[in-house]
């Protein structure tokens, strides 16, 4: 059975690759998605940790929340992304710099 100490650097590990996707790569706005994504699993594998070894339902309550609203951020994300891509047949960050006011 693993233990909570564990979890809670797999979910560090996680928090740190997603932040080490985004420093690294700042070109694609696909992958900046991703690791946002990553970056709030590794919250959401900590409050589930946290809950199980409490014996307290919030934190998984509170995960469902969380999953819902990265759902509806990934979705519009996408609709962007892909409305983006139609108008200037590119989504690298660096090409996009020109939509500043």
């Amino acid at each position: 059975m693993p233990t909570l100490n564990e979890f809670l650097m797999l979910g560090a590990i996680l928090f740190c690759l997603s932040i080490a996707g985004i420093f690294l790569n700042r070109k694609n706005l696909i992958i900046l998605l991703m690791c946002i994504e990553l970056m709030l699993l590794a919250v959401n594998m900590n409050f589930i940790a946290f809950s199980y070894f409490s014996g307290d339902i919030a934190g998984q309550v509170f995960v469902f929340f969380i999953l819902t609203v990265a759902a509806a951020e990934a979705a519009i994300g996408l609709a962007i992304l892909v409305v983006l891509f139609r108008n200037r047949a590119t989504i690298n960050v660096d090409d996009l710099d020109s939509m500043k006011g």
